[in-house]
């Protein structure tokens, strides 16, 4: 459903990297899974250790955290865990939806005669898939075959701006989103396959809405919109 991101196991290390980008994702998901509260400071050294590199990397990937808004940096002091804003999460969705649906009435224009009968055997796919990490790569391939569609870097370079709010397998921790997808996927194939970019654009809409409310929902119930602790 989001852009797919590297898996990892939070409880074990990673392989040996330098990637800023798998940093960023390692630390996402110490803060998913608690082990990094809001209001705390990030053990850039430990985290060093842990994925076997130096602290340049973990700085890099700390600016790209920042700029998604998951940490502070304050200088000579560290960096700090935000507490999650409930309405950013939700804006974060709806903009997916703006994105894609913008996307999809490009790809009615621009992309050949085949495009719907591609997507709508895709969602067939996902109707079918139990595993989550196969309904993740359906969604990512339905997603990704509009986006070619639509034939506009200026869509990808927005796309990759937005990073996943919830790290690794997205469909085993939010299982509740796959009924959503797999009406939202449905009712996009019917919009596509009657030429309506319009509907298309407003079903890509609902279904990124109703998501992110179930991110939501998600996030509360591991307490990652408390208010933001004394730092330490």
């Amino acid at each position: 459903m989001t852009p797919k991101r590297p898996s990892v196991d939070g409880g074990s290390k990673l392989v040996r990297t330098t990637s800023a980008e798998h940093i960023a994702l390692h630390i996402r998901t110490l803060i998913f899974d608690g082990v990094l509260r809001p209001g705390m400071r990030v053990p850039q050294d430990a985290i060093a250790e842990d994925l076997g590199v130096s602290r340049i990397p973990v700085r890099e990937a700390l600016i790209v955290l920042e700029h998604e808004g998951w940490v502070t940096i304050e200088i000579h002091r560290g960096a700090y865990i935000n507490a999650l804003d409930k309405r950013a999460v939700h804006d974060h969705y709806e903009l997916f939806g703006l994105i894609y649906g913008f996307a999809a009435q490009r790809a009615l224009v621009r992309a050949g005669p085949d495009l719907p009968d591609t997507l709508a055997d895709l969602q067939g796919q996902f109707v079918e898939a139990t595993e989550p990490s196969e309904q993740q790569r359906l969604s990512i391939a339905f997603h990704a075959t509009i986006v070619r569609g639509a034939a506009s870097p200026r869509i990808i370079v927005v796309l990759r701006g937005m990073s996943a709010l919830v790290p690794g397998d997205f469909f085993g921790m939010v299982p509740e989103a796959v009924e959503v997808e797999e009406r939202g996927l449905a009712a996009i194939v019917r919009a596509m396959k009657k030429n309506d970019g319009e509907r298309a654009s407003a079903e890509y809409a609902k279904m990124m809405r109703q998501v992110g409310n179930k991110v939501a929902h998600l996030f509360d119930a591991r307490s990652l919109f408390e208010q933001t602790l004394t730092k330490t």
